[in-house]
């Protein structure tokens, strides 16, 4: 049974090793010509880490990152609004959160996989009965008993299929993402909120440090210098912010619109067709799931087709499993950005600040780890 996955970002190409773990002969179609070290840093989640742990890369993808260091939230003058006990989220979830690059964890799955298996330089052009695409400047035709759809956020796929939904929008918010040269400073996973602003920090496995920037701006907002414009938004932020901001490579900064599906999809399915990934959910990054949400679809994918099933019967119950959980996490997200980076009016910042302070440890340890309280299912040989 053959099975073509079109897009070879994290949950493609985990999509792909769990196809390909059941039995399944599986293609990954990926328009671009080559790989690099692409995007910046993440962090795998307990639920991410247990999805990995299931495709049998669990044991690589620790040894390559960062066990999350204990954080939480601040100020912008350094101040602590919520703090993190990270040995107390260990044992509620069973395994810290990691953090780790993206071309890291790119680099492990694409090895887990048979050397033939990744076709670059694939544009996918049509998705019917055949899935039709370009490579090498000649035309290819294939036929596949399952296609996941893990093309990202501006899936063609979708819009093929869902003609008629409103498909991305902009978040309200750009970011900026770094990974420092070797850092031998502050070493915390946190969060720094200042009016309509965000500074988030992330140690990695390598000895470097991912940090995030992000601010309220509208979409295509553009500037003549990246790096200048972190530095006269960032550059009075607390310790580590200035010098984290001041150790990266201002030609390696990166600079996005945040956008995400505000329109929940129907369906993650059409036909043979299962979407996967920000294909199916993107959400903004406030909830730091995007990708760990991926793996979970991943997993699941995997796990209810076997090359034996009824694959429309298959891709019913992966639907029925992955768009409540995926969709209502995306909410959360969007909803936290709206209550945390966005949220600009003094009064409404220092009355949020406030409550935050005033939340048992508890509560807070219990709000943060319920969308990272996950298991996968059993995935049969």
């Amino acid at each position: 049974m053959d099975a073509i996955v079109i897009g070879a970002g994290i949950g493609g190409l985990c999509a792909a090793i769990g196809l390909h773990r059941r039995g399944w002969r599986v293609t990954v179609l990926e328009q671009a010509p080559r790989f690099g070290e692409v995007g910046a840093g993440l962090t795998l989640m307990a639920n991410g880490l247990r999805g990995l742990d299931a495709l049998g890369l669990g044991d690589r993808v620790r040894a390559a990152g960062h066990p999350d260091t204990p954080g939480g939230i601040r100020t912008a003058s350094g101040r602590w609004i919520s703090r993190i006990d990270g040995a107390a989220m260990t044992r509620l979830l069973g395994t810290s959160a990691l953090g780790m690059h993206r071309a890291s964890l790119h680099e492990i799955l694409r090895e887990a996989l048979p050397a033939d298996t990744i076709v670059t330089g694939a544009e996918v052009t049509d998705i019917g009965e055949q899935v039709v695409y370009r490579h090498g400047g000649t035309t290819m035709t294939r036929h596949a008993s399952l296609v996941v759809a893990a093309d990202g956020i501006d899936s063609t796929v979708r819009a093929r299929l869902w003609p008629g939904h409103a498909g991305p929008v902009h978040s309200g918010s750009t970011a900026w993402l770094g990974v420092t040269g070797p850092w031998d400073g502050e070493r915390v996973s946190a969060i720094s909120w200042g009016p309509g602003a965000e500074f988030g920090m992330v140690p990695l496995g390598d000895g470097r440090v991912y940090w995030f920037a992000a601010v309220n701006a509208p979409e295509g907002w553009c500037v003549d210098d990246e790096i200048a414009a972190v530095r006269a938004r960032f550059g009075g932020w607390h310790a580590p912010v200035p010098g984290l901001i001041d150790a990266t490579d201002p030609a390696a900064v990166i600079r996005t619109d945040l956008r995400h599906l505000a329109t929940a999809l129907p369906s993650y399915v059409h036909g043979r067709v299962a979407l996967l990934g920000d294909a199916a959910h993107a959400m903004t990054p406030n909830l730091g799931q995007g990708a760990n949400q991926a793996i979970e679809d991943a997993v699941v994918l995997a796990a209810m087709c076997g090359p034996d099933d009824d694959i429309p019967t298959a891709l019913a119950a992966y639907d029925q499993q992955r768009r409540p959980r995926s969709q209502q996490i995306a909410g959360a997200a969007a909803q936290l950005g709206r209550i945390g980076q966005q949220l600009s009016n003094p009064v409404a910042v220092g009355l949020r600040n406030t409550l935050m302070r005033l939340t048992p440890a508890r509560f807070a340890l219990r709000s943060m780890a319920r969308h990272a309280d996950w298991t996968p299912p059993p995935m049969r040989p």
